[in-house]
């Protein structure tokens, strides 16, 4: 990781105080939480600190964070984003989180457009790797997407950690949930049908993000879920560039077809 350069004391006087924490500025906000990025008073080390409002949650979300927090504290992997400590003040839980220099896949694809072949193949295998621990620990996280998947810096020798786990619950092989939840163009067919489902639904937003980052671009647009998904049930080949798909390895090519297949049983049965 590259390293952080300290604030100066002149930015540590102009900013606000949070317990043992000095927040130096605001990274990101959501509808439930907003995320600083911030010092530690004494030791200088530079966290992300995410706000979580308890008063926004219901009974749902507030089961999602408490998975969110256990996970999290009982895992350390390079590819998922590590849990210092978690408190609470003023109505609000505190994530004390790691600071990823290179800011998120999503601010990385706006910056490259599409990225080389190699790169999204390594970016892909971390990713695997930190979602395969999630689903050791019977976790499913229903809303991986570019914007919550971190990058350690901002190179191609970036290290990928899978991040923002505030819709991710428990889940047992053999069971299925039914709540509709996550990002239109990420979501697998079944979520958006109101169907039950299960973790394979993640394996369905991984083939979604290989797919921007071999073309540039989610596979299905719409800005509703009833247009993503008129989208995904009318597409007879995945909908890549021809210029680019003539460049692509056929494996590259194989990998997105297995990860996007409506009947992912079907899929993976396949030599």
């Amino acid at each position: 990781m590259e390293p952080e350069s300290k604030p100066s004391l002149s930015e540590l006087s102009s900013t606000a105080a949070l317990g043992d924490y000095v927040l130096i500025s605001e990274v990101g906000e959501g509808s439930f939480s907003r995320v600083w990025k911030a010092v530690h008073r004494e030791s200088g080390e530079v966290v992300a600190l995410k706000q979580v409002f308890l008063s926004r949650l219901n009974r749902h979300l507030k089961n999602c964070l408490d998975c969110e927090i256990r996970f999290l504290s009982s895992v350390c992997h390079p590819n998922i984003v590590r849990l210092l400590k978690a408190f609470q003040n003023e109505g609000c839980i505190f994530l004390v989180l790691e600071f990823c220099n290179g800011g998120n896949l999503a601010t990385y694809i706006r910056q490259h457009g599409r990225v080389q072949e190699q790169i999204a193949r390594k970016f892909m295998q971390q990713l695997g790797a930190g979602l395969e621990i999630l689903h050791s620990h019977h976790i499913i996280h229903r809303d991986l997407k570019p914007e919550n998947i971190l990058l350690s810096r901002s190179d191609d020798d970036a290290v990928v950690k899978v991040a923002d786990f505030g819709l991710s619950r428990s889940l047992h092989p053999g069971d299925y949930v039914e709540t509709v939840c996550g990002s239109p163009l990420y979501m697998a067919p079944e979520v958006l049908q109101f169907e039950r489902y299960d973790g394979k639904v993640d394996m369905w937003s991984v083939g979604v993000i290989l797919f921007e980052l071999l073309n540039g671009c989610p596979p299905f647009p719409g800005r509703t879920n009833v247009q993503v998904l008129k989208n995904i049930k009318s597409s007879t080949c995945l909908p890549f560039d021809q210029l680019i798909l003539s460049r692509l390895h056929p494996d590259s090519v194989d990998m997105c077809s297995k990860l996007l297949s409506r009947n992912p049983d079907m899929a993976q049965s396949k030599p």
